[in-house]
């Protein structure tokens, strides 16, 4: 450990910025009046960082930035601190200004810190996080399963065989698509069938594993009610999500999930006649907000996607729409963002689902 220290007061207000690699910690340190007043290099050690917090006096306000290390950090630190936040690298426009190194990192990040300008990453939920792993193990080998299908149709449509739909993949029909190759091109095709086969059991194991997890959280049952959720997508919901009490209104779910509007204007005012009057003119709409987490959105969509087509209230709400002249496009957006607000409305309240709630209009 190296450090450069100034003198300071040790009963007052200190902001720490840690840049944090996988062999080294660099810390920067602000005093309550914004002067840099100690820098550090620290090994990535749990004993090491400790130590060195236990050296020092005052309240301790820490940040760093959501990576690899960011659990393990906050797991760590957050009763040896007054203040830990954790940043979303994605907002933090200052690192990318000007020159970079590990330094400059940890003292941009202290002082953004001391300005309130950061961004943070919700981490403090502990009780599913056994949940989460699951989850994650599961999500993970589904996407592995979905490259390796689409790998191996890919080798049938280099050779220009048709290959549409899911009989490329069932076993009883294997030897048949495997006659219409080559020898080299079959023997890469049996390498991707066992792939296949290998990924198809795990997706098994995982999926029970993450059921019988969540059947310890009792609001998965109540989220069960909700057309379209089923067991699977309840269980990924509880373990995406939480805690709803991190959202304080639906809006921010919407956000959180990617299903949020970004729109963009400027001019808003003009003055007419001598007076102040708001502009006419329409705001225009950018598409759906790009940060966000992915797996949930993925989530509300593919249950907006089924509960259109089965029937229900939930396909009822989604034909109303489309009669009132809204493309199916943003009727199965709309059909997302209500699932997701009567996601986060249960959990709250601890209701059970009412079709009879479900309102025509657009939430």
């Amino acid at each position: 450990m190296s450090a450069s220290i100034i003198p300071y007061e040790r009963n007052t207000l200190h902001e720490y910025g840690l840049d944090v690699h996988q062999a080294t910690i660099s810390v920067a340190v602000l005093d309550s009046t914004g002067k840099l007043v100690m820098e550090s290099i620290l090994e990535t050690k749990a004993a090491t960082l400790l130590e060195f917090l236990a050296g020092l006096r005052g309240t301790l306000s820490v940040t760093f930035e959501e990576g690899t290390w960011a659990a393990w950090l906050y797991d760590l630190l957050r009763l040896h601190v007054a203040k830990l936040v954790v940043c979303n690298p994605r907002k933090n426009a200052l690192l990318k200004d000007g020159n970079k190194s590990d330094r400059i990192d940890a003292h941009k990040l202290e002082e953004l810190l001391y300005l309130n300008k950061l961004s943070s990453v919700y981490h403090g939920e502990t009780g599913v996080r056994m949940l989460r792993e699951l989850a994650r193990s599961y999500l993970t080998i589904v996407k592995d399963l979905t490259r390796v299908m689409c790998r191996l149709k890919a080798v049938y449509r280099r050779w220009a065989i048709p290959c549409t739909g899911r009989d490329v993949n069932y076993t009883r029909h294997r030897a048949e698509w495997l006659s219409k190759k080559e020898a080299g091109v079959r023997r890469r095709a049996e390498r991707l069938y066992q792939q296949l086969d290998m990924l198809q059991y795990l997706r098994q194991q995982a999926r029970r594993e993450l059921l019988a997890e969540s059947r310890k959280h009792a609001i998965t049952v109540k989220l069960r009610q909700i057309p379209s959720m089923g067991p699977i997508r309840s269980a990924l919901a509880v373990a995406l999500i939480q805690t709803p009490h991190r959202f304080r209104t639906k809006r921010q779910l919407w956000a959180y999930s990617g299903l949020a509007l970004e729109t963009r204007t400027s001019a808003e005012n003009c003055y007419i006649q001598g007076g102040l009057r708001r502009s006419k003119k329409q705001i225009s709409i950018r598409g759906l907000n790009k940060d966000h987490n992915h797996d949930l959105k993925n989530l509300f969509k593919g249950a907006a996607t089924r509960a259109s087509v089965l029937p229900g209230p939930f396909q009822d709400f989604y034909q109303r729409s489309l009669a009132r002249g809204i493309k199916p496009t943003m009727a199965r957006l709309t059909l997302a963002r209500k699932i997701a607000a009567i996601t986060l409305t249960l959990w709250k309240k601890g209701e059970n689902f009412d079709a009879e709630k479900l309102k025509s209009q657009a939430p």
